[in-house]
């Protein structure tokens, strides 16, 4: 078990309308310091399967999908204790403050980004922000159990169930 402290800034601008969260950063997201680094998680092929974009390759790419689809990403956790890259390790967390983002953009939908990010947000965010969070198959590797149909299938269901909710409160 080490100590980690989450190194790099979440994704998000004053069009941000969906937030995804994770846990916390793999060893590979930490090394390449931006979200889902690991070339088997399939998150950015999922992103863009919801947009239609191109999988993005660069860091610049992938900025570019989510704020220009009104999406924001960040982590639940700022810092834990954790052993590699398992979630399940996870200890002495000190959470994120998602205010950070709901301060300035116009979030609507909170989804999780598998059911361990879920579990956190609940113990550790959920009664200072007050806010509904959706819990989203996990786009990790590790999710053996979901082949990238089912994931993008679950992901677009749950988000367009989301778009229509909202727009029919605009009416």
């Amino acid at each position: 078990m080490e100590r980690v402290n989450h190194e790099f800034d979440p994704v998000f601008d004053e069009g941000s309308q969906i937030l995804i969260l994770g846990t916390f950063p793999s060893v590979k997201s930490r090394e390449t310091r931006f979200f889902y680094g690991h070339p088997r998680n399939r998150f950015w092929t999922v992103m863009a399967a919801l947009t239609g974009w191109e999988v993005p390759v660069t860091i610049e790419e992938k900025k570019k999908l989510l704020l220009e689809n009104h999406i924001a990403i960040w982590d639940v956790i700022a810092s834990c204790e954790i052993q590699g890259s398992s979630d399940s390790s996870i200890r002495n967390v000190v959470p994120t403050d998602l205010n950070r983002i709901f301060e300035k953009a116009p979030i609507r939908a909170i989804f999780a980004n598998g059911g361990k990010a879920y579990e956190l947000y609940m113990r550790y965010s959920y009664e200072k922000t007050g806010r509904e969070i959706r819990r989203l198959p996990s786009t990790s590797p590790a999710n053996a159990a979901f082949s990238l149909e089912r994931l993008v299938e679950e992901w677009k269901k749950a988000i367009l169930k989301e778009s229509e909710r909202h727009v029919g409160k605009e009416q």
